[in-house]
């Protein structure tokens, strides 16, 4: 059975996602709160609550084929400080690569990154050159993926993910191809300096099977997490749409059918260039990525148009849950601004089971040298 330690762990979503074939060894999470739904859905045993600065390469058990980090994104994101990797949060990255350095001999085959695809731009890419190098001077030929969520499950959440492997452990991939390597991955990494390009490797991932599974089948019929809004708090969200929008809700209405769209708040300039807020709302069943208010967003409401009734609410937790690929058996924080922080901080499940199952399991099977060749 493959072993796994999981770093910024939050509530054990990637453990989840690697599944049962799989043996956590150690996990960390700095957050209190998360730590605390990572244990009761988990167990205490692994878990290990406090910062990864304080950690050394023997509080780490055994000998894990894999290492996780789902590094803080505050410092990269768009919505963010803009500090990159030498921000506070985001460099905590370096923080996990010295614990790889410690492990010496025991350091894992594999090393796995994820973040928002705004560290492919951050500082120019300078981020994403020293996440590259960083790899490379740890003796791991790194393959960068950009996986949107959307594929398994109806929420946009594209995010950027850095799989490195010991050297030798893989052939080479000289070009890119499929779904999971876009333009901008392609630009970042021909701004690279040619000693990293030339480490680089277009790991092959296959395309899922076609999602068949629409928001409007997540969405509970009697939330206990979330009340409905009065009617004046959906009028009024509706007064803040512009035209386009409102037009959007006028055409759900006249499909007799029942419709849920994802709305979220914005800050926009009207036609005099004065800021106003703005209500914008999709209605193709899918929503906009979950988001923290520490992300710099606003939380997401739900609007369900059923001909000429119109209500809205907040997202309920376990619809945010759902959309995280967790299934119903998951035990959620109780309050509500809790749950929604560990599930729009996380990595969605079958994300990272596509990645166990077509990447990361290939690559520690005994085969794997004349696979990749």
């Amino acid at each position: 059975m493959p072993t796994f330690y999981e770093f910024f762990a939050g509530g054990g979503m990637v453990r989840a996602g690697l599944g049962a074939g799989w043996d956590c060894l150690f996990a960390n999470d700095f957050d209190a709160k998360k730590a605390a739904t990572y244990i009761r859905n988990w167990g205490e045993g692994e878990m290990r609550v406090g910062d990864i600065n304080a950690l050394s390469a023997a509080d780490l058990p055994g000998q894990a084929d894999l290492m996780w980090g789902s590094f803080p994104c505050q410092d990269l994101s768009l919505a963010g400080s803009g500090k990159g990797l030498e921000g506070t949060r985001s460099g905590a990255f370096y923080a996990f690569w010295r614990l790889i350095k410690e492990l010496g001999d025991r350091a894992p085959s594999i090393v796995a990154v994820e973040n928002v695809v705004g560290a492919l731009t951050s500082n120019g890419g300078d981020d994403f050159s020293a996440m590259i190098e960083t790899f490379v001077s740890h003796g791991y030929r790194p393959g960068a993926l950009v996986i949107n969520a959307d594929l398994f499950v109806p929420q946009s959440r594209p995010r950027l993910f850095v799989v490195g492997v010991k050297s030798g452990a893989v052939g080479q991939f000289n070009s890119p191809s499929g779904p999971f390597h876009p333009q901008a991955l392609v630009n970042a990494a021909e701004k690279l300096p040619d000693a990293l390009q030339a480490k680089l490797i277009w790991l092959r991932l296959p395309s899922p099977h076609l999602r068949n599974t629409a928001f409007v089948e997540l969405i509970e019929d009697i939330p206990d997490s979330v009340e409905w809004h009065s009617e004046a708090q959906t009028q009024r969200l509706l007064s803040l749409m512009a035209p386009l929008h409102r037009a959007k809700v006028e055409a759900a209405q006249k499909s007799g059918r029942k419709i849920v769209g994802g709305l979220y708040r914005r800050t926009r300039r009207d036609a005099d260039g004065l800021k106003v807020q703005r209500a914008e709302v999709r209605f193709d069943n899918i929503v906009g990525c979950l988001r923290t208010p520490s992300g710099g967003s606003s939380r997401q409401t739900l609007l369900i148009v059923e001909g000429a009734t119109i209500r809205s609410r907040l997202i309920s937790t376990r619809e945010t849950a759902r959309l995280m690929g967790l299934d119903d058996s998951y035990v959620l924080p109780e309050r509500y601004n809790d749950a929604y922080h560990l599930t729009g901080d996380g990595v969605v499940v079958p994300v990272v089971r596509h990645l166990a199952a077509h990447l990361f399991e290939p690559l520690l099977s005994p085969n794997a040298a004349n696979d990749a060749a």
